[in-house]
Order: structure tokens, then C-alpha cells, then sequence
């Protein structure tokens, strides 16, 4: 199968090639940065619509996976980038979606627990319609759902959370430097959700795009819902680092520039019913993480 990835220079994008690579299957990644040579590579700036359009014409991949993406959640607060945001996020989403029609190609689109409202406690199932982003980035990524939704008929809208991989900045780099100089690090626990491993996650990508059971799906790895808090401690506990976790609301941490959800909780059942293989633990992918990253 033909391949092509986009935003390959982030966390998730780099692994999706590395999977689909290990698997046999023709890749091409697109980013707006130079590749590293480990795999075949075009400069792609998704906003320009004519030159998506002339990529994925001449490439006629049977398959695209969308990792590209504004992901600053904050920054996308700022009133001067959210015409850039929604370029990114939207327009370049809608003109892969035109483009992959034009082919025939299947799409996979990657979104976020963050076009959900954030309230309650029942996790949100993968078919629910019961939007209400709290931030622009939510709005943006919830934009572009239905840019693929209403153009394609073959797609993935695959909703992950909490991401960590190789590449880019995530929390658990975040709590280790932090460690470093702090004894006691003040982190919230009532923001509920799980944290994803790019590694696993692309894994079960590669899985999907396989096949052709299209439609909604939320992957996130196993183990249970958890706080920003219990995940901090896990951090530290594996990482041998005699860091105190201070538990804090939202309210006494003090408002980020961008509202988050409390209730991040992601159904995944429907991956079982569709004979995909659920994600590991993350605890494990906790220990797993650190030790790539001392390589």
C-alpha cells in the first residue's frame, strides 16, 4: 500500500512512518521542513490548496494519514494566529480531504478529546455528538472532523489525548526538567483523562488504515482514567526522581491561556468490536518512554 503521511517531523507523524515502514508499505512523508533521509520526503505546505492537490495527484497514494496539525493550545488563543490555526487546522484538513476524494484514497484524520465540552464524568463515546469545544483549538480540530466527514466517505477520525512521543516537546519531558531543579512540583488532579504513546498509538494506526472500517474511533493507551497528577507521580516513581507531587485544582494552579476540560475521558470500545488491538498499559508505556529516550 501507498502511503502518504503528513507532519512527519512530530511526534506522532515520525512513527507512523516507522510502522508503516517496518510493515513493507511504500511511504511518503510531508511536512513543511526538511526530512531526515530515513525515508522518502516532499515539502508540503497543506494550506496551499493547488499544490496539495498536484502532490497527492501525482502521487495517487491509496491511503493518507493526517498527522499535521497546529497543536499549541495556547498559542492558538492569540487573536493574531487563529486565521493561521484555522488555515492549519481546517483548510489544510478540507484540502487533503478534496484531494484524497480526487483519488480515491482513504483518509485518516487525527483529532482530539478537546472538541468535547469537558464536563461530567462519562467517558465520551467515539459516535457522540455532543460538542462544544472550550478552546479555539478544540474548535479548529472539531472544524476539521467535519471537513473530512463531509467530503469523504472512506475516513478514520481517530480522537487521541495526552500525547507523548520522541520527537516535539509533552508532558513528561516537561516533568522531568522541572524535577530537576524543583523538590516539589504543584500539578493538577481534577482534569481527567490518559495519556497516548505515539509508538503504541501508530501501531494501531497502521492496524486501521488496513482496513477499510471506517468511521470514528478514540485510542488512547490502557490502564484506567486518570489525573495530570497520578501521571506526574508515575513520571517521577519510574524515573527514580524524589520529586514531591503538590495535588492542585485547575482553580488553585490558576487558569492556563486556553480553558482545558476536566473530563478528557475517551470510550474505546468500539476498537474492540472492530477486532482492533487495544494499546498497552500506560504505565508500561510510561517505562518503555523513558528508556527510548536515554538511547
Amino acid at each position: 500500500m501507498k502511503v502518504l503521511v503528513t507532519g512527519t517531523s512530530g511526534q506522532l507523524g515520525y512513527d507512523v512512518v516507522k510502522e508503516l515502514l517496518k510493515r513493507g508499505h511504500e511511504v511518503v512523508g510531508a511536512d513543511r521542513h526538511e526530512g531526515d533521509g530515513s525515508f522518502d520526503h516532499v515539502i508540503l505546505d497543506i494550506t496551499d490548496a493547488e499544490k496539495v492537490s498536484q502532490t497527492v495527484n501525482e502521487m495517487k497514494p491509496d491511503a493518507i494519514i493526517h498527522c499535521a496539525a497546529w497543536t499549541n493550545v495556547d498559542g492558538a488563543e492569540a487573536p493574531e494566529n487563529r486565521d493561521v490555526v484555522w488555515a492549519v487546522n481546517v483548510e489544510g484538513t478540507a484540502n487533503l480531504a478534496r484531494a484524497a476524494k480526487a483519488v480515491d484514497a482513504k483518509m485518516m484524520y487525527i483529532s482530539t478529546d478537546y472538541v468535547f465540552n469537558g464536563e461530567g464524568e462519562e467517558p465520551w463515546e467515539p459516535d457522540d455528538k455532543n460538542y462544544a469545544p472550550v478552546n479555539v483549538y478544540g474548535e479548529s480540530k472539531l472544524a476539521g472532523e467535519k471537513e473530512v466527514s463531509g467530503l469523504l466517505d472512506k475516513y478514520f477520525i481517530v480522537r487521541i489525548a495526552w500525547v507523548f512521543g520522541k520527537n516535539g516537546k509533552n508532558f513528561i519531558k516537561t516533568m522531568i526538567e522541572v524535577g530537576k531543579t524543583h523538590e516539589k512540583v504543584r500539578v493538577v488532579d481534577d482534569q481527567i483523562g490518559t495519556p497516548t504513546y505515539t509508538f503504541d498509538l501508530a501501531r494501531l494506526l497502521v492496524d486501521m488504515i488496513e482496513t477499510d472500517k471506517y468511521g470514528y474511533y478514540h485510542a488512547t493507551n490502557e490502564g484506567g482514567y486518570i489525573s495530570w497528577a497520578d501521571f506526574a507521580e508515575e513520571i517521577y516513581k519510574q524515573a527514580g526522581m524524589p520529586v514531591v507531587v503538590e495535588r492542585v485544582t485547575t482553580a488553585e494552579y490558576g487558569e492556563s491561556v486556553a480553558k482545558r476540560p476536566f473530563n478528557s475521558r475517551l470510550d474505546k470500545a468500539k476498537l474492540t468490536e472492530n477486532g482492533f488491538t487495544l494499546l498497552p498499559d500506560w504505565k508500561s508505556a510510561v517505562k518503555r518512554y523513558l528508556e527510548e529516550m536515554k538511547k
